[in-house]
């Protein structure tokens, strides 16, 4: 049985449990879309910009992966793939 909002049976910590899952997936999408930004840069970047768009999606996925770990998502793998993350953001995190 789910309880949502407006179940007259819901507690106050299950709404509040909701609300808080529902901020974290909002904090995880938010994060998500900062790294589609700025990968999308990064692509984009001229040999003069690439340095400071390499540093600011280095943030970002460090940022994103955070997001996962406080989600319960322990390994990035698929997150790698899905956003086909560069080698030279990933080395910017000190993995290989």
């Amino acid at each position: 049985m789910v309880i949502g909002y407006h179940d007259p049976r819901a507690t106050g910590l299950q709404i509040l449990d909701l609300e808080l899952l529902g901020e974290a997936a909002s904090a995880l999408g938010n994060a998500g879309r900062r790294v589609e930004e700025t990968l999308d840069a990064l692509a984009a970047a001229g040999d003069e910009d690439r340095e400071a768009c390499l540093r600011e999606a280095a943030r970002a996925v460090h940022h994103y992966f955070i997001q996962r770990e406080m989600s319960g998502f322990r390994r990035h793998d698929d997150a790698v793939a899905e956003y086909r993350i560069p080698r030279a953001v990933i080395a910017r995190l000190g993995a290989t």
